[in-house]
């Protein structure tokens, strides 16, 4: 919730009307790309620029999808299109964890199914009220740390071993040097 809180502040920031901040959220539902496509569009930079970067902000659902394709495949179209337009980051940390236990694998897209909806309708009730109250939250909230903390409960419980420990505290220790990068490189 306080990822679409922020996102609906910063697209009233970037003076967005609030149809298309809404709307936004209802037909891309991808935070990071909203995120990134509100800053730009907030800072004048031309569309063909926005779109691309959205686009490769997204990339990363190609590999989730592809690690996802085992579990999907018996599908029809229909199911698989739902499923790919509620394909978030977190949806996919808590669907993958799901899909990976053992079991009858014939009901287990109905699990994707909830936690994707669930998501969406978080993020569409966050949103608007971080449009309809934009600045009226206060500073002092300090907001931005959910999103580390979130990414944080995602990888955690997909810790299975010594290796995928390590690689996190690895990732972990580089992203806490890198964060004072210019150009938020870090």
């Amino acid at each position: 919730a306080p990822f679409g809180l922020i996102y609906g502040v910063s697209a009233r920031s970037a003076s967005i009307p609030v149809i298309a901040g809404q709307s936004m959220s209802f037909i891309v539902f991808a935070g990071s790309a909203q995120f990134i496509t509100t800053q730009l569009i907030g800072a004048n930079v031309p569309a063909g620029i926005i779109i691309l970067t959205a686009f490769i902000v997204n990339l990363r659902h190609a590999l989730y999808s592809a690690s996802l394709t085992p579990y999907l495949k018996q599908l029809n179209t229909r199911w698989r299109l739902i499923l790919a337009y509620l394909l978030t980051d977190e949806a996919y940390a808590v669907a993958i964890i799901h899909y990976q236990k053992p079991g009858d694998m014939s009901r287990k897209h109905w699990y994707f199914l909830g936690a994707g909806l669930a998501l969406w309708c978080t993020w569409q009730i966050s949103t608007a009220v971080g449009i309809v109250l934009g600045t009226q939250i206060p500073a002092n909230w300090s907001l931005d740390f959910a999103l580390p903390l979130t990414f944080i409960a995602l990888v955690v419980p997909s810790l299975k071993d010594r290796a995928g420990t390590a690689v996190a505290a690895t990732a972990g220790i580089i992203a806490i040097f890198a964060a004072g990068m210019p150009f938020k490189l870090g």
